[in-house]
């Protein structure tokens, strides 16, 4: 009978035609492999076991931490939101070869131990701080190869839904939901530097100190210049006494007001004839001096007249750049790179996928999604040969980690045929050489 069970399916419009299933010869998700070279060039195994703590002992030792974290970390590239996936991609071949040896044949972790690797081992205080760690020490591995004279760090919040009883979710009437809102800052380059996941309904600059200030102390120790670009939200003058303190430069927007307004009135007035097709854009800066300031502060207005708009449109940046205020705008107005990057983190690696009911489980849940997107930007940054450098997470996601495959085992070697379509051999060649080019020891 089981024989029988085991035997092909025959299709009647077809009779040449016989299909099979063997889940765990073959895989989706063959491009995973170039991430794992770039993982092992960039050294994950040896952060990983200088920041994650192991306290299990006897049988519960068969599956090494390191490979519990990079299942939890692989499966949100290839975009699998939850454990719900994790039965079956225990026996994927990708999954199993991207561990250790020890789980080649024998397969990855199944649901149930990576919940308790996730919300038991990952959310202990110590280890949680240690995700923060390999998360920051791995960018700096890519830092260490091109280091600018100057770093631009961009700080936003988000909002990430939740829908059951989360511990400290709460209504945000910004967002008009009931959320959690964490606070990201990003670098020039699209990493994720840090993240700090709150309570919903927190103000949008609530603990910039904790994720800004550290991050400022580790590039000016190693001789960086550092500037700052936030929106309205970070228009505080506890946060620019802080950077000037500091010799940070930055470009941060501030809400109009009527003093602002009479300041730039010159500028209002609607130009005399017929709009053009183009808008008419006019700049200033001036010195201003808000009750809340200590000093006097350089500001720059751009004021827009649009065809067909009654009024035109104004915005205010507060700064020390020195640069005139043309160039003022055109740097702040490039943080909506960051925008972008926290999208792809939503859309790409599931960053919004906080399902779990303790605060602390859903702070691992936003860190192994952090892992899982600067893993990924890296191999774009690093990794992609020339044409598909500027792809996003997701188009990488779909049509690069998507790569069909059929495992073959030998003797004494395994044998992974992929399928040609946007990874093919020229393609995988060229990255697999890009990697090996790093000047970075593999540890």
């Amino acid at each position: 009978m089981g024989e029988k069970q085991n035997q092909p399916f025959q299709l009647s419009f077809n009779p040449c035609l016989k299909v099979d299933f063997q889940g765990s010869r073959v895989t989706s998700d063959g491009g995973l492999l170039l991430v794992r070279e770039l993982d092992e060039r960039l050294g994950l195994s040896a952060l990983i076991a200088e920041n994650i703590m192991d306290r299990r002992r006897g049988k519960n030792t068969q599956l090494p931490l390191p490979d519990l974290l990079r299942q939890s970390i692989y499966s949100r590239l290839a975009g699998y939101e939850d454990l719900n996936d994790a039965e079956r991609l225990s026996q994927d071949p990708t999954f199993r070869l991207i561990g250790s040896e020890k789980i080649w044949d024998r397969g990855a972790a199944l649901p149930s131990r990576l919940h308790w690797f996730e919300t038991e081992v990952l959310s202990q205080a110590e280890n949680l701080e240690g995700l923060g760690r390999i998360n920051r020490e791995l960018i700096a591995k890519a830092e260490a190869m091109d280091s600018p004279q100057r770093v631009v760090l961009d700080m936003d919040s988000t909002e990430i839904p939740v829908y059951g009883e989360q511990e400290q979710s709460a209504y945000n009437g910004h967002f008009e939901s009931t959320c959690y809102h964490p606070l990201l800052l990003f670098n020039g380059e699209g990493d994720c530097l840090g993240a700090k996941l709150r309570p919903g309904n927190v103000h949008s600059a609530e603990d910039w100190d904790e994720v800004l200030l550290p991050e400022i102390e580790r590039q000016q120790a190693l001789g960086q210049e550092v500037v700052f670009r936030a929106d309205a939200a970070f228009a505080k003058p506890e946060i620019y006494e802080a950077l000037e303190e500091r010799g940070v430069k930055y470009a941060i927007r501030i809400p109009a007001n009527d003093s602002l307004g009479r300041d730039i009135a010159e500028l209002l007035t609607r130009p005399a004839g017929r709009p053009g097709h183009k808008p008419i854009v006019w700049y200033k800066g001036f010195l201003y001096q808000a009750a809340s300031w200590r000093v006097a502060r350089r500001v720059v207005a751009k004021v827009e007249f649009h065809a067909g708009e009654l009024f035109p449109r104004v915005g205010f940046i507060v700064t020390n750049l020195e640069t005139p205020s043309r160039a003022v705008v055109r740097f702040y107005n490039k943080r909506g790179t960051a925008e972008q990057w926290i999208k792809e983190g939503k859309q790409a690696v599931k960053m919004t996928r906080l399902s779990c009911h303790r605060f602390r489980s859903n702070q691992v849940r936003l860190a192994l999604s952090l892992l899982a997107y600067n893993l990924g930007n890296l191999w774009r940054r690093l990794g992609l040969p020339r044409g598909i450098e500027n792809w996003s997470l997701t188009s990488l996601q779909q049509r690069l980690v998507k790569t069909g495959g059929r495992l073959v085992k030998h003797a004494r070697y395994y044998w992974l045929l992929l399928a040609e379509g946007h990874l093919n051999r020229r393609r995988f060649g060229a990255m697999l050489g890009r990697i090996a080019l790093l000047p970075i020891p593999t540890g």
